[in-house]
């Protein structure tokens, strides 16, 4: 018995703003953020509008798709690093958004790799029968909290949402094997926010200090990123029994362009079997693979039968990967 995912659903927000907009409000050019990073164009929340609006747009098209009302769904979980409140989080908001009177929900903390922390989690709970279905979402509304005065960071991130329906199937499709990563002694290589937890509360001070934005270290995500994602990619394929060879899609985490191009170089995988969208969402976190992927389901490069990798690294670090038969 696998995790069929039956349905899937995206979300962006209606605001896009290029690079060129950007280079009105600070010091960076087009020419810039694309050498570095690839990004074009990223879709941004309007202060009004509500992060777990994203999550409930998405998984109103997932749940149309896999023909599930929101009342038939077995659980539900949001993977979000950012969410409406620290807390309750944000999944309750989604349940109440979608009319879940009494569907078990809870949130996943796993940087960007949330999402496919989330498929292997719901994928489990489905084998062993604690659940008939499950509604699986990466959500993130990282313009937030994105430090709009530092360069480094802020071009880098877009909104947005993406959503899956798993469903229990005897047949050969579904997710074939998953393998989920930790490197605690790496917590602060990667994206962090300092501020703002019960490790540094809120204060005049930490706000000062600008404690409650994202902080990165650029080099430290590029050197450990790629071979984590290449780990993590044979990890699951050889619990799959399969091989790169028999994968048709590659569906990396969108964090930027050159670590794209180093994974699929690492890979040694052709690059037209890679799906990237980063050029124009930008980096969206967890939400960054649920969006490509409905994106190439929908347009119809992915067809049914076809092998998919994802896999991601994040804040923490973590970092895995799921493979899944379409």
């Amino acid at each position: 018995m696998a995790s069929l995912i039956a349905g899937t659903g995206a979300f962006v927000p209606r605001k896009a703003v290029s690079n060129h907009d950007l280079a009105k409000q600070i010091d960076t050019s087009d020419a810039w953020i694309v050498q570095r990073t690839g990004i074009r164009t990223r879709h941004l929340l309007e202060p009004e509008e509500l992060p777990s609006e994203m999550a409930i747009e998405a998984a109103r098209s997932a749940l149309d798709e896999a023909n599930l009302a929101p009342a038939d769904v077995g659980l539900l979980l949001v993977a979000t690093n950012f969410p409406d409140m620290i807390c309750p989080g944000t999944a309750p908001f989604v349940a109440e958004g979608l009319d879940m009177e009494t569907t078990p929900f809870f949130d996943i903390t796993a940087g960007c790799t949330g999402f496919v922390y989330g498929l292997a989690i719901a994928d489990g709970l489905l084998r062993v029968g604690a659940f008939p279905s499950a509604l699986v979402i990466g959500m993130e509304a990282l313009s937030r909290v994105a430090d709009w005065k530092d360069r480094r960071t802020c071009v880098l991130f877009g909104d947005g949402a993406g959503a899956a329906v798993l469903l229990p199937t005897p047949g050969e499709r579904g997710i074939l094997g998953a393998a989920l990563m930790g490197d605690a002694a790496g917590k602060s290589l990667l994206l962090h926010m300092p501020g703002g937890g019960a490790r540094e509360p809120a204060s005049a001070e930490t706000v000062a200090a600008r404690e409650h934005f994202l902080k990165m270290q650029g080099s430290g995500v590029f050197r450990h990123a790629v071979p984590m994602m290449a780990q993590a990619t044979y990890a699951a394929l050889k619990q799959a029994d399969l091989s790169l060879a028999d994968v048709d899609w590659v569906i990396p985490h969108q964090a930027n362009s050159r670590i794209v191009d180093a994974l699929v170089k690492r890979l040694g995988v052709s690059p037209e079997r890679v799906i990237v969208n980063l050029d124009r969402v930008a980096n969206t976190s967890t939400a960054s693979i649920p969006i490509a992927f409905d994106e190439a389901r929908r347009d119809g490069r992915i067809q049914e039968g076809d092998i998919i990798a994802m896999t991601a690294f994040g804040a923490g670090v973590t970092y895995g990967a799921v493979v899944l038969r379409a």
